[in-house]
């Protein structure tokens, strides 16, 4: 029970983490600025995050989420994040860092044991 309570108390803050960004980006990503500001949030926080399941994969996970959910249109038929370059860039963006999360895993340790002889 302990190391479920442990890989929570990372992977919540991590999750919570790509929540915020995500929306902030999504906020900000339709002005001149917001668009290299929210790239570079997004990249510089998953890059400093260490690779894995406990940490980059939840922030991946977490913005790409959130900027998802904000793609879909409104009751209204108004969309937070528009069909233009920035909109197409920003969900790009999500792609991208989702598919970083997944291929920078790290490879699975090996069974130091020697194997069976063939011999």
């Amino acid at each position: 029970m302990p190391r479920v309570l442990l890989a929570a108390g990372v992977v919540v803050p991590f999750l919570v983490v790509g929540l915020v960004v995500g929306v902030a980006s999504a906020a900000v990503h339709a002005t001149w600025w917001g668009l290299p500001l929210a790239i570079a949030a997004t990249a510089t926080t998953a890059y400093v995050a260490p690779a894995g399941w406990r940490a980059r994969v939840p922030f991946a996970l977490g913005w790409a989420a959130v900027v998802g959910v904000l793609s879909v249109p409104t009751s209204e038929g108004d969309y937070l994040i528009a069909g233009d370059v920035s909109g197409y860039a920003l969900l790009g963006l999500g792609v991208v860092l989702v598919v970083a999360g997944f291929v920078t895993l790290p490879q699975p340790r090996r069974n130091s044991s020697p194997g069976p002889s063939t011999s």
